[in-house]
């Protein structure tokens, strides 16, 4: 039996990527610099790598990194992951993009910078996060921080924290990762069965730290006519 074929997308932050993997061989990576364009630049390495799979050959799973991020390029990544799905009759994944970043495989906690004057966080552990990112006042995320470093557990954000009014000395030793679809895959590989499991029924969603801004029709609009 052939290894199955499975294809990841991590686009949610500038740098994207995309890759393609046969069981633990790689097929087929690329990255590209996109920030608010990766509708416009994904396509391309994606008909790269559906080119290079065998006659007759489809996938097995499609991967996608599901942030938290960029608003846009997560909803490009987990529509153009569900399309492909769709074609190939197998299942669209979405995996948080956090783990798709070498200190997620140990101890580790993420943080991020929420804007309007708070941050999130996470703890991380093997692989897998203990919850979902929180809000937290920039204070507070401070003080845990401050904790955790004293445990030797290591810090990351997927952006500069310059925002986050840390002291100078705690955003020294806070790392900013890059997450990326090689490193998806390679979270996806290390996976325990029955997190798969769950996940693999769920569908993609992006992470959303708020609720989505939804824009309500003024009064008079066609769709609240009767």
């Amino acid at each position: 039996m052939p290894e199955p074929a499975r294809l990841f997308i991590e686009s949610s932050t500038p740098r994207a990527s995309l890759a393609l993997l046969r069981g633990s061989e790689l097929v087929f990576e690329e990255s590209f610099m996109g920030d608010r364009s990766h509708n416009a630049l994904l396509f391309d390495p994606l008909q790269k790598a559906i080119a290079l799979l065998e006659t007759g050959e489809t996938l097995a799973t499609v991967v996608i990194g599901t942030g938290p991020g960029s608003y846009s390029g997560t909803r490009v990544g987990i529509a153009a992951g569900q399309g492909v799905a769709l074609v190939h009759g197998c299942p669209a994944t979405g995996l948080s993009s956090l783990l798709a970043v070498p200190p997620a495989r140990g101890r580790a906690l993420a943080i991020g910078d929420a804007r309007r004057g708070s941050a999130w966080r996470v703890r991380i552990e093997g692989g897998s996060l203990l919850g979902e990112p929180e809000l937290c006042p920039n204070a507070l995320l401070e003080t845990e921080i401050e904790a955790v470093l004293a445990q030797g557990i290591a810090v990351f954000s997927l952006e500069p924290v310059d925002r986050l009014g840390l002291p100078e000395e705690l955003v020294a030793r806070i790392t900013v990762e890059h997450p990326d679809a090689r490193q998806l895959a390679t979270a996806w590989a290390n996976l325990p069965a029955e997190e798969e499991s769950r996940i693999s029924a769920l569908p993609p969603q992006p992470v959303y730290l708020r609720p989505p801004h939804i824009t309500e029709a003024k009064a008079g609009h066609p769709l609240l006519r009767k």
